[in-house]
Protein backbone atom coordinates (compact mmCIF):
# COMPACT_ATOMS: atom_id res chain seq x y z
CA UNK A 1 0.00 0.00 0.00
CA UNK A 2 1.45 3.33 -1.08
CA UNK A 3 0.24 6.41 0.85
CA UNK A 4 -0.61 9.73 -0.82
CA UNK A 5 1.16 12.71 0.72
CA UNK A 6 1.02 15.50 -1.88
CA UNK A 7 -1.85 17.98 -1.76
CA UNK A 8 -2.06 17.91 -5.56
CA UNK A 9 -2.83 14.16 -5.49
CA UNK A 10 -5.65 14.74 -3.00
CA UNK A 11 -7.07 17.55 -5.13
CA UNK A 12 -7.02 15.43 -8.30
CA UNK A 13 -8.81 12.59 -6.49
CA UNK A 14 -11.44 15.03 -5.21
CA UNK A 15 -12.32 15.97 -8.80
CA UNK A 16 -12.84 12.37 -9.93
CA UNK A 17 -15.29 9.66 -8.89
CA UNK A 18 -16.75 9.56 -5.40
CA UNK A 19 -19.05 7.40 -3.38
CA UNK A 20 -20.47 8.32 -0.02
CA UNK A 21 -21.28 5.77 2.66
CA UNK A 22 -22.55 5.92 6.21
CA UNK A 23 -19.03 5.90 7.62
CA UNK A 24 -16.90 7.90 5.17
CA UNK A 25 -16.56 9.27 1.64
CA UNK A 26 -14.41 7.41 -0.89
CA UNK A 27 -12.85 9.38 -3.74
CA UNK A 28 -11.09 7.52 -6.55
CA UNK A 29 -9.35 8.31 -9.80
CA UNK A 30 -7.45 6.38 -12.41
CA UNK A 31 -3.97 7.85 -12.74
CA UNK A 32 -3.25 6.59 -16.24
CA UNK A 33 0.51 6.58 -15.65
CA UNK A 34 1.00 2.86 -16.37
CA UNK A 35 2.01 2.12 -12.78
CA UNK A 36 0.64 -0.93 -10.97
CA UNK A 37 0.60 0.84 -7.59
CA UNK A 38 -2.59 1.27 -5.59
CA UNK A 39 -2.21 4.54 -3.70
CA UNK A 40 -4.37 5.61 -0.77
CA UNK A 41 -4.82 8.84 1.18
CA UNK A 42 -6.70 9.59 4.39
CA UNK A 43 -8.17 12.85 5.57
CA UNK A 44 -10.14 13.95 8.61
CA UNK A 45 -11.06 17.61 8.99
CA UNK A 46 -11.60 19.47 12.25
CA UNK A 47 -15.33 18.80 11.83
CA UNK A 48 -14.57 15.23 12.94
CA UNK A 49 -13.41 16.49 16.33
CA UNK A 50 -10.25 17.25 18.24
CA UNK A 51 -6.88 15.75 17.32
CA UNK A 52 -7.57 12.56 19.28
CA UNK A 53 -10.79 11.93 17.33
CA UNK A 54 -9.19 12.80 13.96
CA UNK A 55 -6.27 10.46 14.61
CA UNK A 56 -8.65 7.68 15.67
CA UNK A 57 -10.66 8.17 12.47
CA UNK A 58 -7.50 7.98 10.34
CA UNK A 59 -6.28 4.87 12.20
CA UNK A 60 -9.61 3.14 11.58
CA UNK A 61 -9.54 4.08 7.88
CA UNK A 62 -5.93 2.86 7.54
CA UNK A 63 -6.92 -0.51 8.99
CA UNK A 64 -9.86 -0.71 6.57
CA UNK A 65 -7.52 -0.01 3.68
CA UNK A 66 -5.11 -2.72 4.84
CA UNK A 67 -7.90 -5.29 4.98
CA UNK A 68 -10.05 -4.39 1.97
CA UNK A 69 -8.46 -1.87 -0.38
CA UNK A 70 -5.23 -3.82 -0.79
CA UNK A 71 -7.32 -6.77 -1.98
CA UNK A 72 -10.08 -5.01 -3.96
CA UNK A 73 -8.37 -1.82 -5.18
CA UNK A 74 -7.43 -1.63 -8.84
CA UNK A 75 -3.79 -1.12 -9.88
CA UNK A 76 -3.12 2.36 -11.26
CA UNK A 77 -5.79 4.04 -9.11
CA UNK A 78 -5.61 6.61 -6.32
CA UNK A 79 -8.12 6.40 -3.46
CA UNK A 80 -8.84 8.96 -0.75
CA UNK A 81 -10.94 8.15 2.29
CA UNK A 82 -12.55 11.18 3.94
CA UNK A 83 -13.79 10.76 7.52
CA UNK A 84 -17.37 11.74 8.33
CA UNK A 85 -18.09 13.69 11.52
CA UNK A 86 -19.82 11.56 14.13
CA UNK A 87 -19.68 8.40 12.00
CA UNK A 88 -16.16 7.17 11.22
CA UNK A 89 -15.16 6.98 14.86
CA UNK A 90 -18.34 5.48 16.33
CA UNK A 91 -19.59 3.24 13.49
CA UNK A 92 -19.13 -0.51 13.98
CA UNK A 93 -15.96 -1.72 12.25
CA UNK A 94 -17.82 -4.52 10.43
CA UNK A 95 -20.19 -1.90 8.97
CA UNK A 96 -17.20 0.21 7.89
CA UNK A 97 -15.81 -2.84 6.06
CA UNK A 98 -19.12 -3.31 4.26
CA UNK A 99 -19.16 0.41 3.44
CA UNK A 100 -15.72 0.23 1.84
CA UNK A 101 -16.50 -2.91 -0.17
CA UNK A 102 -19.72 -1.26 -1.43
CA UNK A 103 -17.96 2.03 -2.25
CA UNK A 104 -15.21 0.29 -4.25
CA UNK A 105 -17.78 -1.64 -6.29
CA UNK A 106 -19.75 1.54 -7.02
CA UNK A 107 -16.69 3.60 -7.95
CA UNK A 108 -15.60 0.98 -10.48
CA UNK A 109 -19.05 0.41 -11.98
CA UNK A 110 -19.35 2.29 -15.27
CA UNK A 111 -22.07 4.92 -15.37
CA UNK A 112 -24.94 4.40 -17.77
CA UNK A 113 -25.44 7.22 -20.27
CA UNK A 114 -28.35 9.49 -19.40
CA UNK A 115 -31.48 8.78 -21.40
CA UNK A 116 -32.65 11.54 -23.71
CA UNK A 117 -35.94 13.13 -22.91
CA UNK A 118 -38.77 11.64 -24.93
CA UNK A 119 -36.72 8.58 -25.91
CA UNK A 120 -38.50 5.25 -25.69
CA UNK A 121 -36.66 2.38 -24.04
CA UNK A 122 -36.84 -0.94 -25.88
Amino acid sequence: MNVLKLRSDFLRAAQARRQGTGGFLLQARERGDGSDLVRIGFTASKKVGNSVMRNLARRRMRELAREILVRDGKPGWDYVMVARPGATVVRDFAELKNDLAFAIRRVHTPKEPAAKEGAVKP
